[in-house]
């Protein structure tokens, strides 16, 4: 994993109206908020720039103005999603750690807070897209549009429009496909749904295995992972074997590894092409 450099805010306090019960949300209470955030300050310390740098006081006028503005029954999800709210506005941070401490928590027993720390980074996945139903360019255009609407999905870049003939021998049109890369927050899994909700609303059917559709996105690799679950592997088993995934990744990321392969999009590329 990469280091980063630390810029920290220690025990900021906010007033505000998060809580189960209603009380709480409607009296309000004390809330400390900590952050550590975590970037890469080269620039800032060589050219004494403030530019160059994630201010800290503006990030803690955003804390408190997020902390008071909206309210949310658990410290958890106030953690979660403030956390997301950061990394969505400051293009400069890789991730934070956020502890949010609730002093004057209901339980009846003497004690000083209550906590929840939570650590968030962003991700880099690469998305495989395909179409060879309807207008295949408008249903690649729309899953793109999808995922930049997603929340904690920034599409980064995305390849050339490549169109295939069909693969696994089930007699249909060709196909028109594509490779994103996208910058995210979500879980492999969470993304796995967020993907599998795209495809459905553009109708996807899955009757005939390797057969026609409208959409199929596939993520091929979530940062230099490895692992598998009875619905994901990644990184996805078949990329190596696939042109039509490996020339828009050397599109998008020609000296991209594959984590167990070890070798690069375009040497995996050349490969395949050597064996015909």
């Amino acid at each position: 994993m990469t280091r980063y450099d630390e810029i920290r805010i220690e025990n900021l306090v906010v007033f505000a109206h998060h809580g189960v019960y209603p009380e709480e949300t409607r009296l309000g209470q004390k809330f400390l908020v900590s952050v550590t955030m975590f970037t890469v300050t080269r620039r800032a310390g060589r050219t004494d720039e403030l530019s160059a740098s994630t201010n800290y006081g503006e990030v803690s006028q955003f804390i408190t103005s997020w902390m008071q503005e909206n309210t949310c029954k658990l410290i958890e999800a106030v953690a979660e999603r403030l956390a997301e709210a950061l990394l969505g506005r400051y293009s400069l941070l890789a991730g934070v750690e956020l502890e949010v401490k609730k002093p004057w928590a209901p339980v009846g027993l003497l004690l000083d807070t209550v906590s929840v720390k939570i650590e968030r980074f962003w991700h880099t996945a690469y998305i495989a897209l395909g179409s060879n139903l309807g207008d295949k360019k408008a249903y690649l255009d729309g899953a793109v549009q999808a995922l930049r609407k997603t929340v904690g999905c920034q599409v980064e870049k995305v390849s050339s429009y490549l169109e295939t003939e069909p693969y696994g021998g089930v007699e249909q049109d060709n196909f028109l496909n594509a490779c994103l890369r996208l910058r995210t927050l979500l879980t492999p899994q969470e993304l796995l749904d967020e993907l599998h909700r795209i495809e459905q609303e553009a109708h996807r059917e899955r009757l005939v295995h390797w057969g026609p559709r409208t959409l199929d996105l596939d993520l091929l690799l979530y940062d230099d992972e490895v692992f598998e679950t009875d619905t994901l592997i990644v990184p996805h088993v078949e990329m190596h074997l696939r042109d039509f995934v490996l020339i828009p990744m050397a599109e998008l990321a020609p000296n991209l590894r594959h984590p167990i392969l070890q070798k690069t999009m375009t040497e995996l590329v050349r490969e395949l092409n050597r064996e015909g």
